[in-house]
């Protein structure tokens, strides 16, 4: 569907009604570290009264013991998915063990020196639940364990299949209408992925909150942050640290040119990366000295889920399925925009103007056109987020696209008036006015950068004496809304029965004995 370009105001069609937009399903995944009381991260076991990390739907750890996740399952609107968040705060918060709390930002709090004392996450003796560990011990291995203690936020999102046909139907290229509707689908979540790529900086921009780190994080490696005051490393002008050079990167990755123009180029780059071996991660070995395994294998990538990229095509896996096979035989089912930090200011780390925003990003990604995403593109699109990333903030920074060199502002600012458009036919869909009060918001965050929430962090940050002092007042008000935040009795009953029920599931996967850890890992490689 091809939109005529304008700075000011996009076209919607005639034919574009809001009520194609009802029945948009979004969930959440929030990562938060337990912290113990004086402020080093948990060494305790995930806690039993939560259920097993291993088999519960909702409350699970990510790749350190200490790193919690909470998983929503799709709501029908955003209040009830952040509610739902909610409800699993406060249940976690009242099963945390001696005084610990969780805490609120996307760099970790206190680390030690000893990179041992950051638990790999345990899942049991099942052979799955010794595969889950290894993988993220080779994670250790490959790339250090201090990686493991960054928490993000993770924005799923599917469109109704009704928005689809409608755009189908639309298409003057009579090769996309008579693709398969699943096979449309997943051409059109491709180009709101590529999009959604190419407008990265502007979520780092907008919703990045880690512009300082707590100097523990940076123990034994080579970084270009100043001194923010004792304890504390930052950039000036920094917005999201995490999505750059000291968040998840992969230099065997960036060789992969995995893409995202088609689905089966993606699966194939996908493939070919778990298949093939990586001399640096060779030289490092399969096993320890003891004949311990120490990685699941030496290729580029363990599993697919270990290719880090800020927005994923998602399918649900069926039983034995891997997310490709799943992608592969059902097509895209939903994306995973992962590009967000936590914000340490809302006590479930993600707020109804963030939320609200994603979702008319989304929206203005996947009807605008969308050309394929060719490696000069790719790599002005790393600059631009490297400027974004530590230097966002900054009076003179750029960014360049085809049509050349803008400040930030300027160009933040086009983008976001863009989006207003869909953001009223969201409003109309749901009957509100979020999504025009979160862009409001971002406006307001553009025209006035100390309102951005990396620059309210540096201010907090220096009112509460550093990373530590900052976080832990946050920390603090957020255990009192959890405790505050009422559950019905169906609600903690239900969560009970989870608990109780995931334990159980563990401990018959435990109880399958038929094959060994060894011949299941052979297997696998």
């Amino acid at each position: 569907m091809s939109q005529p370009e304008s700075t000011s105001q996009v076209v919607v069609p005639t034919w574009v009604d809001s009520s194609l937009f009802k029945g948009m399903l979004r969930g959440i995944e929030r990562e938060s570290l337990r912290m113990q009381s004086n402020g080093f991260l948990s060494q305790a076991s995930h806690p039993q009264a939560l259920g097993s990390a291993l088999t519960h739907p909702h409350i699970t750890t990510d790749y350190s013991e200490a790193l919690m996740e909470f998983i929503t399952p799709p709501q029908d609107s955003i209040e009830k998915a952040l509610d739902y968040l909610a409800d699993i705060h406060a249940v976690a918060h009242r099963h945390l063990e001696n005084g610990e709390k969780l805490w609120p930002l996307s760099m970790p709090c206190m680390l030690d020196d000893n990179e041992e004392n950051i638990r790999l996450a345990q899942y049991g003796s099942s052979n799955i639940g010794r595969f889950k560990t290894l993988y993220r011990r080779g994670l250790g291995v490959r790339y250090g364990r201090r990686m493991q203690t960054i928490s993000g936020v993770h924005y799923n999102l599917s469109f109704p299949d009704q928005v689809f046909e409608a755009l189908q139907q639309h298409e003057s290229d009579e090769a996309l209408k008579s693709l398969s509707l699943q096979d449309y689908r997943s051409h059109r979540y491709f180009g709101l992925i590529r999009n959604f790529i190419r407008l990265t900086p502007l979520v780092m921009f907008l919703v990045g909150a880690s512009p300082s780190v707590c100097q523990c994080f940076m123990t034994g490696r080579d970084h270009h942050l100043l001194p923010l005051l004792k304890g504390t490393l930052f950039l000036p002008y920094a917005t999201a640290l995490r999505m750059g050079n000291f968040g998840y990167q992969n230099s065997a990755q960036k060789q992969l040119g995995i893409h995202y123009n088609n689905l089966s180029g993606y699966l194939d780059g996908l493939q070919k990366a778990v298949k093939t071996p990586y001399a640096p991660f060779s030289r490092l070995g399969l096993n320890d000295e003891q004949g311990e395994p120490i990685q699941i294998n030496d290729h580029v990538l363990q599993i697919e889920n270990e290719y880090y990229s800020l927005v994923r095509p998602k399918q649900v896996p069926q039983a034995g399925e891997t997310p490709s096979q799943a992608l592969k035989n059902r097509g895209v089912g939903y994306v995973e925009l992962r590009a967000v930090d936590v914000n340490p200011y809302s006590p479930i780390g993600i707020d109804e103007n963030t939320a609200a925003f994603l979702e008319v990003l989304a929206l203005h990604c996947l009807v605008q056109d969308s050309p394929d995403l060719l490696d000069p593109e790719q790599e002005q699109i790393e600059r631009n987020q490297a400027e974004v990333v530590n230097r966002g903030r900054a009076p003179n920074a750029t960014i360049v696209d085809a049509a050349g060199k803008h400040p930030i502002e300027d160009w933040a600012r086009t983008q976001v008036i863009k989006m207003q458009p869909w953001a009223d036919l969201l409003d109309a869909a749901y009957n509100t006015r979020m999504y025009s009060a979160a862009l409001a918001v971002m406006l307001n965050r553009i025209d006035e950068v100390d309102e951005t929430l990396s620059a309210q962090v540096i201010a907090d940050t220096l009112e509460h004496g550093g990373t530590w002092g900052f976080g832990s007042v946050m920390a603090l008000q957020h255990a009192t809304t959890y405790e505050q935040h009422s559950l019905s009795p169906d609600t903690l009953a239900y969560f009970e029965g989870l608990a109780e029920q995931s334990l159980q599931q563990q401990q018959q996967l435990e109880q399958d004995t038929s094959i060994s850890f060894e011949q299941y890992l052979a297997d696998y490689r």
